[in-house]
């Protein structure tokens, strides 16, 4: 039974016609409320019942029926949120007034939950179940139609979802939760008046894509909205970088495009021009090393991923990479040095594990790459280089 099959809708007596307290009451007595009903004393008295409008209840998961016994406030306010959540549980013949009746109906009675719904939402994007925090994001929207700050939760909750898809290998999906972020981002920034924060958030968010144009125009932005010292000396000191670096040069962003969409020697040539104007910008020799690996040039790539190193871009994406031109060349004890410094700086990091455990494979030390791939697949048990890996043990 999906969600929009659990939702009942109930009439109201005339009798409570106007009284909040009524039911807030009831509920205080006989639907084990928390006691905290002085809280709501003046959201209701600004909210008044309408009988004419019915009552949307969810019913709890595996129930058909409604017990009348059973109803609880949360039952009530499960219905509405998920009412104004989504059109897929609406009846036709609800409008938008009765759906802004069903927002104000919430919040007379749990004035708290933006606070109380934002705060679980993070946490459970923190403890990595993104679905449930993004749910939780969903009845906010519904709740507070285009709030930025519960956007810009949205947008920060889908990046670490992506982030945790790409550490684990996952780089489909974690394109799609990329995406979404990025839409999510662009009606943000669109919004009037602008959320300050937006802009710094958004301006990391296209840091990470390698877009460092958009990034740049979100700091600047930033610098002239807010209000904050010391974050607008940070986003400053980012714009003067990306401009003394040139990194939000077109054909920079052109041959990084190329690289991850496939036409790694379309992206090689690209890349090429850039250095030969910049050569000492190690995120150009980033994609360099990174287009000649997926060609299967090792040695040459195994060059530019250290002259990256050497010029600054010393994290664990390099030494990944690094190490992968190296196994290939049978350099293994070197290889397995990169991937120890990767994996010191990413202990979580899904593809860096997997490599350790390709590279002991390699070596004929099958117990330790097992070992890896297990670690691997307790952190993501769908991992296809560790499940394969394993099997072909």
């Amino acid at each position: 039974m999906n969600a929009s099959n659990r939702i009942v809708f109930l009439s109201v007596p005339e009798s409570l016609r106007g009284r909040i307290e009524a039911l807030t009451g009831r509920s205080h007595e006989e639907c084990g409320h928390d006691g905290d009903h002085h809280h709501h004393e003046g959201e209701a008295a600004d909210f008044s019942i309408d009988p004419s409008i019915p009552i949307p209840v969810e019913l709890p998961p595996g129930e058909t029926a409604l017990d009348m016994e059973d109803l609880s406030w949360e039952m009530i306010l499960a219905g509405m949120i998920r009412v104004a959540a989504s059109s897929a549980a609406r009846p036709a013949e609800l409008d938008d007034e009765d759906i802004d009746y069903y927002r104000r109906f919430v919040l007379a009675v749990r004035p708290d939950i933006l606070a109380e719904f934002t705060e679980a939402a993070i946490l459970k994007a923190h403890n990595g179940d993104y679905n449930l925090a993004l749910e939780i994001i969903t009845a906010l929207e519904g709740l507070f139609p285009y709030a930025p700050e519960v956007l810009l939760n949205r947008a920060v909750i889908l990046e670490n979802q992506a982030e945790a898809l790409e550490q684990a290998g996952r780089e489909q999906e974690a394109e799609v939760q990329n995406t979404q972020a990025g839409e999510t981002y662009r009606e943000l920034l669109a919004q009037v008046p602008p959320l300050p924060d937006a802009f710094f958030n958004a301006g990391f968010f296209y840091m990470k894509r390698r877009r460092f144009d958009k990034a740049g125009e979100c700091f600047s932005a930033y610098i002239s909205l807010s209000d904050d010292p010391e974050k607008k000396s940070r986003a400053a000191a980012i714009v003067r970088e990306i401009g003394r670096r040139g990194l939000d040069d077109e054909i920079l962003r052109e041959a990084y495009d190329f690289v991850r969409g496939g036409d790694a020697e379309l992206g090689l040539l690209k890349i090429r021009d850039f250095l030969q104007r910049r050569s000492d910008v190690w995120n150009g020799w980033f994609i360099l090393g990174w287009a000649l690996r997926k060609l299967g040039r090792w040695q040459d790539g195994e060059a530019a991923f250290r002259k990256t190193i050497e010029l600054g871009g010393d994290n664990g994406d390099t030494r990944n990479e690094l190490a992968i031109c190296l196994m290939e060349q049978q350099n293994y004890a070197a290889a397995r040095k990169e991937l120890e410094a990767a994996l010191r700086e990413e202990p979580e990091n899904v593809k860096i594990i997997s490599n350790l455990g390709v590279l002991a494979a390699k070596k004929g030390d099958t117990d330790e790459a097992a070992a890896f791939f297990r670690t691997v697949l307790e952190l993501e048990p769908e991992d296809p280089i560790a499940l394969q890996g394993l099997a072909s043990l």
